[in-house]
């Protein structure tokens, strides 16, 4: 290696929000760090993060493509005492030590040590002690550290002889020539001093000296940048002047000849850096399956792998198409099935994954016998006749026509991904299994990173900049809600952002800062699915760390774990799955059959009618109104219209859908690239909808194998120029040999192929879903009431989508009861064709006081009244607050006594209850008990004995079931308006959710959740404002709504808790840029809203039958409605003529729902004209505007 300076001490991102040294960025996965270290001429580098390993397999590959020798380290936190005791040494939590890896034992040992710094060590940082470094030090060298390491600390305290002492320790730890005391010149005065110390120290004790940077950005200009990061660490105003701050702009990746000018009077110092990087030569085994450490499965009966497998295979095989013997099929079909069953085999064999087969198929067949649902699997996995034939997967490869080269592709061999779904509530069922089986330490789940995005930055930088919040929100929901979108690309899509960031100091501000910080890795989060397998104890083989609720989770993400060769799997939770599970159970509850989902008749008219009609809220994947309306259009009736559908709506073959429905419908002919594709694209009406098609139409036009068509595939997905030409080619050359079209026909249909292939869906993974969609919609057509059931249950505590759902049931004409203690389990239930709430969904009613009420009354019956509860359920069981919720949510409605009274009698029952109990503990039985009777002392209490109280009123009643259970159920206090609401709304909850950004509009309802807040001064001579956020609850759902200063000042008084308004205002999308959120501009009480928004009222009546008694009953009316709104007279006459008349101005009135009413009882007709404008005032100037955007 050449004699070069090597920097041995920095910080990458991965030292999170400290480092500002990027590995990894773009598409091109370009490396800053390693660029311009490359550019300085540097020939090694050196990672050595703060306490972890995230980012050691980026770096080193990283390293490697840019010609630089990775050297794997770690800044370590050392505490004095040991590692396991949660307390501060001398009020410090712990200081550093730089430990490099030498070989790949030292690797192995500082993965040790990183893992047990997390895992048992950690106190305010991951720590490790002396003791534990003194077991895992082979094959470690060690650098004392910056001025936060235990000697130079020593020094700077004054205690040199400690310092002495600590020197000696570690270089006895570590070994001769592997104890390195670290010499640093940032600038900062306490680092000369010390310096001088620790040159003198070295030559006492004879110990090696050697010089670094402590590196955290890569050049002097990213110094304020790398201060907000700080910023952003410690949520620190950058104003603060006693925020954390490095103390120089010297931290950085400087060149060989800045160091030598710093420390050219220690040239060993230097020389000792390119010396160790020699010496460190670690060697990361990344060949993926090359090197597996995958579970060893082992077989009953001392079978290899491919015995045990062809075994349960060929018994799946026999079950599922009725091959008796594979060796020897009967017919055509057989032959076909047997063929393409060994092709697998040996491909599998071959590629080396039997083992892989066997532990996925082992913890499938696991949840299958603990009857945890597992989905029939998506991805391209369900191609694999071997994986339908064990139970992998559950979808037939040969009725579908799917492919298993798609797959696992013999002639471009990447690791096998099953994606499996699980019920999500017994998902972790399915892991614990796992865990018992390889061992709890050979198993965790899997990190992942959350990073400073576009948006996120922005809004981030504001605050620590104290730029006022709604300034940072408007300059960030400029960017453009695109995936991927950069700073950088923003600036190029969005005028507005670019002008803002040239135009307002506000934004050029942010803009000083963000560019440097954008993608870094702000803090660590576990993947919601991922689970990792290792051959052996995990710690052996990767580092380690915990997720914030104390689970052990790998360091390093999925890929780099897949890269080391371990197995990966996603554990994926599908809410559907527990949502299929459970309706099929209240099938059975209710009718004695249950179906089963797995081999329902896809042919069942009833499920095709609801698609059709696209009543399909709450069936999978097809609930938006997008998909109901294709579902509409489509009119589909069989399965693989269905699947095609879920492929096509996505946004690349969306266009496409208009010639699909057609096609099927006869209104355009259907046309394929080439005769020969006829029976590859005749199920997609000639539209190539899957990924397998391409595969399928490069094996019959130009002779390619089935693995060749998958890098077609693969290349035409990605577009490459120097590949699409190979390939161009290839299928050319392929066409003319085989003789199925000229050469210049051939690159017609491969284009013609290429843009289909570049929006081309797996069909496998579609099938998937189009069979999970089919159970849903099945359940739902044929098993209504059981179906919305189960769904009610799956979102309990959701208090968003729970009404919207009751919603749906009623328009089913499935009614929703109140909670009952003689009725109600744990979750929703059906009931003689209705629906009883599940008691779970209480608000203060725990499982455990379900469990025990249900178990009570399933042991001894119904409950009789609340005294009978009380006296049969033990105070330890349920207390007072739980039965207060149960009585004030209607749960003892069947007593037919008012809640209010019940509430109030709650003390009386529970006394009476207690007394019951202390008599019979006591042993004491009155006449009555030796009768049979019940009752202390002989006294008998029902609850018609309660104390007399006033029942609630409507208003009371309600809102105690908004806050117990989340929404109205015996009601809704919105139904007094619903005339109102009905003539004068321009939109409701559901169409509200897909108006235009800025769309005016008018809509009433409750507020409830309001938040108040207040704005920030922007000038000294400002003030704080308030304003107020809230949601706005409607018959049909609820919405965000926001009024901004203005607006509450003048309207505020109206926007009280549950107060009953019409808002007028501005459609905005919410922080997050998905949903629509109301900017209100006017708020007016819902009793006002006739009179003010009613511009006319016209009376129609019909000439031949009305009469001056009918006028003068008509004229009393409009006397006891004085008002503003003009009256006009329609007069109908026999021959269909009509004539209107405009009564005079003392004709006026105040349009109400009674003045209607009465109206109604007396005229013929009447229309209420209602204002089309959204408000009463000329819209405002948006406040995008007034800011000056």
């Amino acid at each position: 290696m050449e004699p070069k300076f090597t920097h041995l001490h920095v910080h990458t991102e991965y030292s999170l929000l400290d480092g500002l040294c990027a590995l990894d960025r773009g598409k091109d996965h370009a490396s800053p760090i390693m660029e311009r270290a490359q550019k300085q001429g540097q020939v090694a580098l050196a990672i050595t993060d703060h306490g972890n390993l995230y980012g050691a397999v980026h770096f080193y590959k990283a390293a490697r493509k840019h010609g630089l020798k990775p050297i794997l380290g770690c800044e370590i936190y050392v505490t004095p005492g040991s590692h396991r005791e949660k307390v501060l040494v001398n009020g410090r939590q712990a200081n550093h030590l730089v430990l490099l890896a030498e070989d790949n034992r030292g690797f192995a040992n500082l993965m040790k040590l990183v893992s047990k710094a997390h895992l048992d060590g950690y106190y305010y940082k991951p720590r490790i002690d002396r003791a534990l470094l003194a077991e895992h030090s082979a094959g470690l060298i060690a650098l004392s550290a910056c001025l936060k390491g235990e000697v130079a600390e020593a020094f700077m305290d004054g205690l040199d002889d400690k310092a002495q002492k600590l020197a000696g320790e570690y270089a006895e730890i570590l070994g001769p020539d592997r104890f390195f005391l670290e010499v640093q010149d940032h600038g900062l005065p306490e680092q000369r001093p010390v310096n001088k110390k620790l040159v003198a120290l070295a030559r006492k004790l004879g110990l090696p000296l050697v010089a670094t940077n402590d590196v955290h950005y890569l050049a002097p200009d990213h110094f304020e940048p790398h201060e907000m990061l700080l910023c952003l660490q410690t949520q620190a105003k950058w104003s603060e002047t006693d925020r954390m701050k490095y103390g120089s702009d010297q931290f950085y990746l400087k060149s060989e000849a800045e160091m030598r000018q710093l420390f050219g009077d220690l040239p060993e110092a230097l020389e000792n850096t390119w010396k160790i990087a020699e010496r460190c030569n670690v060697e990361l085994a990344l060949g993926g399956q090359k090197n597996p450490h995958f579970p060893n499965y082992q077989c009953p009966g001392g079978l290899t792998h491919k015995q045990y497998l062809t075994q349960i295979a060929a018994d799946g095989i026999r079950k599922l198409y009725g091959v008796e013997d594979l060796a020897h099929p009967r017919d055509a079909r057989e032959k076909e099935i047997a063929d393409r069953f060994f092709h697998e085999l040996g491909v599998i064999e071959k590629t080396g994954f039997l083992n892989y087969f066997l532990v996925v198929w082992d913890f499938i067949h696991a949840a299958k016998q603990m009857g945890v649902p597992v989905g029939p699997g998506r991805g391209s996995g369900a191609g694999s006749l071997v994986a339908y034939a064990v139970g992998i997967t559950g979808i037939d490869p040969l009725r579908y026509g799917l492919i298993f080269e798609r797959f696992l592709n013999p002639e471009r061999v990447s690791p096998p991904d099953f994606d499996i779904d699980f019920c999500q509530s017994r998902r972790g069922e399915v892991i614990e299994y796992v865990r018992q089986k390889y061992g709890a330490d050979s198993v965790a789940q899997i990190v992942t990173y959350g990073t400073l995005g576009a948006k996120t930055l922005i809004r981030d930088i504001g605050r620590a900049l104290e730029i006022p919040l709604p300034d940072c929100d408007r300059l960030a929901k400029m960017i453009p809600e695109v995936p991927g979108t950069t700073l950088l690309s923003a600036k190029k899509d969005s005028l507005d952002f670019a002008t803002a960031c040239k135009t307002e100091p506000f934004a050029k501000e942010i803009m000083k800062y963000a560019p440097p910080l954008e993608d870094m890795p702000r803090q660590t989060g576990t993947h919601a699915a991922g689970v990792v397998i290792g051959e052996k104890p995990l710690i052996e083989l990767i580092p380690l760390t915990k997720d914030k609720d104390g689970n052990v989770i790998s360091q390093w993400e999925a890929v780099p774990l897949e890269e080391a060769g371990l197995l990966k799997m996603d554990f994926l939770g599908l809410k559907t799955l527990t949502v299929v599970r459970e309706a099929c159970d209240n099938v059975k509850r209710t009718t004695g059959v249950e179906p089963d989902p797995d081999n329902l008749p896809l042919d069942d008219p009833k499920t095709y009618e609801l698609l059709a009609r696209g009543d399909t809220v709450g069936v999978f994947q097809v609930e938006s109104e997008g998909m109901r309306d294709l579902l509409r259009q489509l009119q589909i009736n069989k399965i693989e219209e269905l699947i095609a559908m879920i492929a096509l709506y996505r946004p690349g073959p969306m266009s496409m859908i208009p010639s699909f429905i057609a096609r099927k419908h006869g209104r355009e002919p259907i046309e394929y690239p080439h005769p020969l594709l006829e029976g590859v694209l005749r199920e997609t009406y000639g539209i190539m909808v899957y990924q397998e098609q391409v595969q399928q139409a490069a094996g019959i036009l130009a002779g390619f194998s089935m693995g060749q068509g998958d890098i077609l595939r693969r290349a035409m997905g990605k577009k490459k120029p120097e590949e699409m030409a190979k390939q161009r080619q290839a299928f050319t050359d392929g066409c003319v040999k085989k003789k199925t079209c000229t050469a210049a026909k051939a690159g017609q249909i491969f284009d013609s192929i290429s843009e289909f292939a570049s929006y081309g869906f797996n069909k496998s993974h579609s099938a998937a879903y189009g069979i999970v969609t089919f159970q849903t919609a099945y359940l739902k057509a044929n098993h209504p009431v059981e179906f919305m059931a189960a769904l009610l249950s799956s979102e309990i505590g959701n208090t968003d989508k729970l009404p919207v759902l009751v919603a749906e049931a009623q328009k089913m004409g499935i009614q929703v009861l109140p909670p009952d203690v003689n009725e109600s389990g744990l979750r929703f239930t059906p009931v003689k064709g209705a629906i009883r709430y599940g008691l779970a969904g209480i608000k203060g009613v725990g499982a455990g006081d379900v469990e025990a009420l249900v178990n009570e009354r399933e042991a001894h019956g119904p409950f009789k009244g609340l005294v009978d509860f009380c006296e049969r359920m033990e105070n330890g069981d349920v207390n007072r607050k739980t039965i207060e919720a149960l009585a004030k949510c209607g749960a003892f409605d069947f007593t037919e006594l008012p809640r209010g009274r019940l509430c109030a009698g709650i003390e009386t029952a529970m006394g009476y209850a207690a007394s019951v109990r202390k008599d019979k503990a006591a042993g004491q039985s009155s006449l009555f008990d030796l009768l049979g009777g019940d009752g202390a002392a002989g006294v008998v209490m029902t609850d018609r004995d309660l104390p007399t109280a006033e029942a609630w009123p409507q208003k009371q009643l309600l809102a105690f079931e908004k806050e117990l259970i989340g929404f109205y159920i015996s009601g809704h206090p919105l139904l007094a308006c619903a005339w109102t609401l009905d003539k004068f709304n321009l939109c409701d909850a559901e169409g509200f959710a897909k108006l235009p950004e800025r769309t005016r509009t008018r809509i009433g309802g409750l507020v409830v959740n309001a938040q108040k807040r207040f704005t920030k001064p922007k000038t000294p001579d400002d003030v704080p404002r308030p304003m107020l956020s809230f949601r706005l609850d409607t018959l049909e759902g609820s919405l965000s709504a926001v009024a901004f200063p203005e607006a509450f000042a003048q309207f505020g008084i109206h926007l009280q808790p549950d107060a009953a308004v019409m808002l007028c205002g501005s459609v905005r999308k919410d922080n997050g840029g998905g949903a629509n959120t109301l900017t209100v501009d006017e708020v007016y009480p819902i009793d006002e809203v006739p009179a003010r928004f009613t511009t006319g009222l016209s009376l129609h009546v019909n000439v031949g039958t009305w009469s001056e008694e009918r006028m003068n009953e008509l004229k009393d009316v409009i006397r006891r409605h004085p008002g503003q709104t003009p009256l006009n007279i329609c007069l109908l006459y026999p021959d269909n003529a009509k004539v209107h008349l405009r009564a005079g101005s003392h004709l006026t009135v105040r349009t109400s729902e009674a003045l209607v009413k009465e109206c109604e009882k007396i005229v013929d007709g009447i229309y209420v004209a209602a204002r089309k404008e959204a408000g009463l005032r000329a819209a405002p100037e948006p406040r995008w505007k007034r800011n000056g955007g």
